[in-house]
């Protein structure tokens, strides 16, 4: 079928947007650890992943790309403060095993899995001539987890923030995808993207001149203090946006 949909290339978010993870990241680095002998509340190792992550990610933008240290030291850096942060002693050879199963543990499906919607809404877009493509803040497994979990086939083009070293929601991102989709005359206000995060996705589209979506996933937002954000487009799933990309498919095309 012809496009003829006023949005010739959309592109995707992957982490709560066409990605969850399998379990919650306390249980999972848990499992992992006391496979090792390392026992650790799971609650205690959610809070401690999220602070470093948040550190790490202040004091080492996009996973070290520009700091001098690679991807893997930069999670390594993470599980290892993430752990000790419960158990202070613990060896460097187990804290070693435990970041290396964990980092190749997270680029399989054993933590992956589609969100709800997402490969419907996939194979819609795909049966109507759109582009697809990713746009991440992520690491360069991203295209093994794709790959992993079935989506690789779907996409155009996969760009990760370390392979090319700007993140959302800079615009250099969304103009790299303008020109790896390869959409001759591509304008702007063709292109949409959809994600989960209202500054790095909603808003950083926005400023390039983009439409954007907004999937919530019920995650609290406060709409009246959110200038620019058009209620119409915040969704609560991938399921919720599809029916609403259906009905105006409809107004563009004769099926």
């Amino acid at each position: 079928m012809k496009n003829i949909f006023p949005f010739r290339l959309i592109t995707f978010d992957v982490t709560n947007t066409l990605l969850n993870f399998k379990s919650e990241i306390g249980k999972a680095y848990g499992d992992v650890g006391a496979k090792h002998g390392v026992l650790c509340d799971p609650a205690d190792l959610t809070k401690n992943f999220k602070r470093q992550l948040k550190k790490m990610s202040v004091e080492n933008p996009n996973f070290g790309r520009d700091t001098g240290i690679t991807w893997q030291e930069w999670w390594k850096k993470v599980v290892r403060d993430t752990f000790t942060g419960c158990q202070s002693d613990l060896s460097d050879s187990k804290l070693e095993l435990i970041c290396s199963e964990l980092i190749d543990t997270y680029k399989t499906s054993t933590c992956w899995k589609p969100t709800a919607g997402s490969l419907d809404l996939l194979n819609y877009l795909k049966d109507r001539g759109v582009s697809l493509g990713v746009i991440s803040n992520f690491d360069p497994r991203l295209h093994e987890i794709l790959c992993a979990t079935k989506l690789d086939n779907y996409f155009n083009f996969v760009l990760t923030s370390y392979e090319i070293g700007v993140s959302k929601p800079d615009e250099g991102i969304f103009k790299r995808a303008m020109a790896d989709s390869k959409l001759e005359l591509l304008k702007r206000d063709q292109c949409l993207h959809i994600g989960d995060t209202l500054e790095l996705d909603y808003i950083g589209a926005k400023k390039y001149g983009w439409n954007s979506f907004l999937v919530l996933r019920n995650k609290p937002i406060d709409l009246k203090n959110s200038a620019g954000v058009d209620k119409e487009h915040v969704f609560k799933d991938l399921i919720n946006l599809h029916e609403y990309l259906e009905r105006k498919w409809n107004k563009y095309n004769v099926i």
